[in-house]
């Protein structure tokens, strides 16, 4: 293909970018330090933007750099992962990617389930915030986070979630969380990534002064979770996704479903092309059963 830089300087890229050193990258890839850093230069020269600020001893990626690892590292993963298949006769791969708390909290509890009822299917599971690129092969399904906006995808929604404050039971006692108003005089946890934040449920249950700060904040629900179960504050969070913590008492809805907000968050998508595929629709009709 025309556009693509040669693979040993993509390799010498991701080496580096990944260990942060020219020195590490060239242990690992059995060259010189002088010829990674001929390859790097040679694959700036190729692109025309400079990939990595070198200050001193210190390697870091430029901007420009950040956004390309993204899109290469994941292409290489899954170059790397399909030549194991391939080694090692490995059929019926199925590559899923999922947001990590989704793979995490909800998805991961399931996956005994799935590979006792489909053992012919070799699953493959990535997690990042990042959604794949199915141009580049990454994965053959995805479950995206968010509102969507993929009208070239075949995109289902998996679930209705309810999203509602979540407590430490020490935190709800300490602080006699007994009404709405009461949450504005204890630590709110934000997560920065949530389709409803914590002004769309103040303001739904008729309180107009949210804070504009916050103590804590996370780009992940995951994290958010946590911080609530230490007791570091209050979340706002799907308690379909929370449901281990809830189940197990580490967490407590204060005002239960009532004063939810209903949403739909997560979908499973892909290309149309994909669903031809018999794992494909195996894994997307076991993971709607286990949603519904």
């Amino acid at each position: 293909m025309a556009n693509i830089p040669p693979l040993t300087t993509l390799l010498a890229f991701e080496a580096v970018a990944r260990r942060r050193s020219f020195a590490l990258a060239a242990g690992e890839l059995n060259l010189t330090a002088s010829a990674i850093s001929h390859q790097i230069a040679r694959l700036e020269a190729y692109l025309g933007v400079k990939l990595f600020d070198r200050t001193g001893q210190r390697v870091m990626l430029s901007e420009a750099g950040t956004a390309y690892l993204r899109r290469v590292g994941g292409a290489l993963g899954a170059i790397g992962a399909a030549t194991d298949d391939v080694r090692q006769g490995v059929r019926n791969t199925l590559y899923v990617h999922a947001s990590p708390s989704f793979a995490s909290l909800w998805l991961m509890p399931r996956l005994g389930a799935f590979a006792n009822a489909h053992p012919q299917v070799s699953l493959f599971l990535s997690a990042s915030p990042t959604h794949s690129d199915f141009a580049l092969g990454q994965a053959d399904l995805d479950i995206r986070y968010g509102v969507p906006s993929w009208s070239d995808l075949v995109v289902r929604p998996l679930f209705d979630e309810q999203i509602m404050p979540l407590v430490s039971p020490t935190l709800l006692h300490q602080h006699r969380i007994e009404a709405p108003a009461d949450l504005l005089r204890v630590p709110l946890i934000q997560s920065t990534v949530s389709v409803v934040q914590w002004k769309d449920w103040l303001s739904a249950q008729g309180l107009r002064n949210a804070p504009e700060h916050f103590p804590l904040r996370f780009d992940r629900a995951q994290l958010t979770l946590d911080a609530a179960v230490q007791g570091l504050g209050v979340a706002l969070e799907s308690s379909t996704i929370a449901a281990p913590h809830i189940r197990e008492g580490r967490l407590l809805a204060p005002f239960g479903p009532e004063r939810a907000l209903t949403i739909q968050g997560h979908f499973l998508v892909y290309p149309a092309r994909h669903a031809k595929r018999a794992e494909v629709e195996i894994f997307a009709q076991w993971l709607l059963e286990q949603a519904g």
